[in-house]
């Protein structure tokens, strides 16, 4: 008999100041940096691939948000084995199709609205922040994370 158990969560990183910290110091304009490179390695096709690696990996560059990973226990004849694997993501054609039709501009409306909100507000709308710029990938390109 073969039992199986799914969980989604966080791998252990920084707690909530330091992540604070870093985005104060570091975060905020190392992340602009590396956003706009990213964007412009969209722009070009043999950069594309880096482009879009570059913006998935936006919230650990400017939160330092721990990666999600997809613990799995199977219990199969007795014994437990657990596999830790990346988030299953959609489909790579419907992902590809979204990103050239909507994620490529709406994107970079959503990180100039989570920058603005950051600034003109002095800093009062971090939270509101980071929770955006944690939702970049899928906003990009319908990544789950």
């Amino acid at each position: 008999m073969t039992q199986s158990t799914t969980q989604i969560h966080n791998a252990g990183g920084p707690g909530c100041l330091v992540r604070g910290l870093y985005f104060i110091f570091i975060g905020w304009w190392f992340g602009l940096l590396w956003v706009l490179a990213a964007w412009f390695l969209n722009l070009t096709i043999i950069g594309l691939p880096l482009g879009l690696a570059m913006i998935n990996s936006i919230p650990q560059v400017m939160t330092m948000r721990p990666v999600r990973v997809q613990t799995t226990v199977l219990v199969k004849d007795g014994a437990p084995i657990v596999r830790q694997t990346a988030v299953e993501q959609h489909p790579f054609l419907l992902r590809a199709l979204y990103f050239l039709v909507i994620g490529f501009w709406l994107s970079f409306v959503w990180m100039l609205l989570a920058w603005i909100f950051l600034v003109f507000t002095f800093g009062l709308a971090l939270p509101l922040s980071f929770w955006m710029f944690d939702r970049v990938p899928a906003i990009t390109t319908l990544a789950r994370s």
